[in-house]
C-alpha cells in the first residue's frame, strides 16, 4: 500500500489548536498514514504524538518548522526525520522559545499603545507550554471582537508595517540548515510563495538554500493552486531539489486547510520521502 504523506502541520505545542494526540487521531480519520509533526522552533509535542500514531498505525516523521533570516527577511525551515534530541538543535528551540516570549512582551506593549490592554497575558494563557506565535495573538484579538478575523488580525495589526508588528531578529537560514541536517533531518523551504519575492530574489533564495544544505521545497501545500505547483515544479527541477507536500493544518476551524487534503506531486519532482524512508523504524 502507497502511504498517504502529509509533511507540515502544527498542534497546541505551538499554534494549533489540536493536542498531539488529537491531531494524529484526525489524521488516522483523513486515512494520512506518514505524518510529519512540524511545530514553530519546538519539537514538545513529538513524544506524545508518537505514542498515539503509533497506536493508530501511522508513521509520525519527527519534525520541525524553524524561524530564520536571510537577506534581512524572515523564512521558515522545515526539519523531516530530525533527532529532536540532538544537542545544538535543542538548544536552538530553547532560545528561540525566549524569542518569541520576548516578542511577544513587545507586540503587547504596541497593543497597549492602541488601547488594546491585556494581551500578553492572554497569549500566554493561550499557548499554556507551547510556543507564543503571532497566532495567538489574532486569536486574541478575535475573542475581544477587535477584530472579526485572523486575516484582518494580521492586515490591521500583526502583519509586517502594521501597529503591533516587531522585526524579530532569527537564526541566519545557513545555521538554521545546519541544525536540521546534522541532527539527521532534511532541510526544506516552507511554502516559498509566501514571501512574494520577485523571480530574480527566488533564483537567490534557492541557490543560498541549496548551497547551504537545503534538500527540497514545498511544492504543494494546502492552498496551493495549479499554476503555483507549477512554478514551484519548475523551481525544485531547476535547482535539483526534492519536493515535499504539507496541509501545513493549524485548526480544523479552517475548512479550506485539512490534513492529507493535498494534491498529489509531479512526477517531474523527486519526492523528498525518499530521504525519510531509509531512516523509518
Amino acid at each position: 500500500m502507497s502511504e498517504h504523506y502529509d509533511l507540515h502541520c502544527h498542534s497546541t505545542a505551538s499554534d494549533g489548536s489540536l493536542s498531539p494526540t488529537a491531531l494524529i487521531e484526525r489524521a488516522w480519520k483523513k486515512s494520512v498514514t506518514a505524518l510529519a509533526l512540524t511545530d514553530h522552533d519546538t519539537t514538545a509535542g513529538l513524544l506524545e504524538a508518537g505514542q498515539a500514531a503509533q497506536a493508530h498505525g501511522i508513521w509520525l516523521i519527527k519534525g520541525i518548522e524553524l524561524s530564520s533570516n536571510w537577506q534581512g527577511k524572515c523564512l521558515h525551515i522545515v526539519g523531516l526525520g530530525i533527532d529532536p534530541n540532538y544537542p545544538p538543535l535543542a538548544e536552538a528551540s530553547h532560545k528561540l522559545q525566549n524569542t518569541r516570549r520576548q516578542r511577544a512582551e513587545k507586540i503587547a506593549a504596541k497593543l497597549e499603545k492602541k488601547q488594546i490592554m491585556g494581551a500578553y497575558q492572554a497569549v500566554m494563557d493561550l499557548a499554556g507550554n507551547g510556543m507564543v506565535t503571532r497566532s495567538h495573538f489574532a486569536d486574541f484579538l478575535v475573542r475581544k471582537n477587535h477584530v472579526d478575523s485572523h486575516q484582518e488580525a494580521f492586515d490591521r495589526y500583526l502583519g509586517k508595517g502594521k501597529p503591533a508588528y516587531c522585526n524579530t531578529v532569527w537564526a541566519d537560514m545557513e545555521l538554521t540548515i545546519n541544525w536540521i541536517v546534522q541532527s539527521g533531518g532534511v532541510a526544506v523551504l516552507a511554502h516559498p510563495l509566501r514571501y512574494q519575492l520577485t523571480a530574480r530574489w527566488m533564483d537567490r533564495l534557492l541557490r543560498a538554500f541549496k548551497e547551504a544544505g537545503g534538500q527540497a521545497i514545498e511544492v504543494i501545500t494546502g492552498h496551493y493552486n495549479p499554476d503555483e505547483i507549477f512554478r514551484l515544479a519548475n523551481f525544485a527541477s531547476r535547482f535539483d531539489l526534492s519536493g515535499s507536500v504539507g496541509s501545513d493544518f493549524h485548526t480544523p476551524e479552517n475548512p479550506w486547510i485539512e490534513l492529507g487534503k493535498l494534491a498529489p506531486l509531479p512526477k517531474t519532482v523527486k519526492p523528498v520521502w525518499d530521504f525519510l524512508t531509509a531512516s523509518r523504524r
